[in-house]
This record gives structure tokens, sequence and C-alpha cells, in this order.
């Protein structure tokens, strides 16, 4: 679903790469892309998450179609900062996936906006930044706790 807006893997990848930081079990950034794809795919595979996303990727699309509700086309002119409800989903998502570690994540790739995270609208940001948030809490956890797995 993704894809069908032109975000790919390696993009993901390249923005929460951007934010890396050497820590031990991933101290290349070879070994750190290799680990962080394993946890990206772990997540993804859990159907909870891919709706929370696709639920993300709707709302964008609506927003895009000025189609949300008790908004007024005018509020899309202000960059929408009366809306708080796609940080809620990108605060849900990095929690669910990485936990209270995620959100401190999440804060770190909303905040910098690196790579893709800079071209998208409200929602798909937030979404993926949450995902790469809650993706990188638990590729530098496990890395730690499992150095040398996941090649």
């Amino acid at each position: 679903m993704l894809k069908s807006r032109g975000i790919t893997e390696e993009e993901i990848i390249s923005a929460a790469m951007e934010l890396y930081f050497p820590h031990p079990g991933v101290e290349t950034r070879e070994r750190a892309e290799a680990v962080f794809r394993r946890e990206m795919n772990l997540a993804l595979s859990d159907p909870n998450l891919a709706l929370l996303i696709y639920a993300a990727l709707l709302l964008e699309v609506e927003g895009e179609r000025r189609n949300l509700p008790n908004l007024k086309p005018s509020d899309y002119e202000n960059d929408l900062t009366c809306l708080i409800a796609d940080e809620v989903i990108g605060l849900s998502i990095a929690k669910y996936v990485g936990g209270y570690k995620g959100l401190f994540d999440y804060v770190r790739y909303d905040k910098a906006k690196p790579g893709i995270l800079s071209r998208l609208g409200p929602f798909l940001d937030d979404a993926l930044a949450g995902l790469i948030g809650g993706v990188s809490a638990n590729m530098y956890t496990r890395a730690a706790t499992n150095p040398g797995s996941g090649n």
C-alpha cells in the first residue's frame, strides 16, 4: 500500500539511517541497515500495524481531497495547525512497535523529518516516523542483547 504512494522500503530505511548512531550490535551502518530491515519486516507482518498505517494513508488521501470531517477548506491553507490526530497515529504506532523507547525515537524522527518524511503529508509522515521510531528502538535494544544475530 505504501508503494502505491511511491514510498519504498529503501526510502524508509534511508530516512532511519540519517539519524543512526553506532551502538553495540549495530556498530556499522551496514549492520544497522540489516538489523533495521529485519525488525521492520517483523513489525510490518503484524496486521494491526498494517491497519494503522493504512488508516494514515486513507486520511492522507482524504486530506488531499480536502474531505476530512469538521475541517473547512481554509483550514488546509494553514497547514492544519489544529490537527493532532496525525500525531496520535504516530505516537500509537511508535509505542505499539517499540514501547516507550519507540516514543522517544518517534519524537526524534518527527522533529528532524529526515529523507522521505520531509516530503510526506501530515498523516503519512507521522505514521512512518512512528514506524521508524518503534523499529529503531527495537533495532538498538535487540542488537545490543543479541549482537551478531540477524544476518
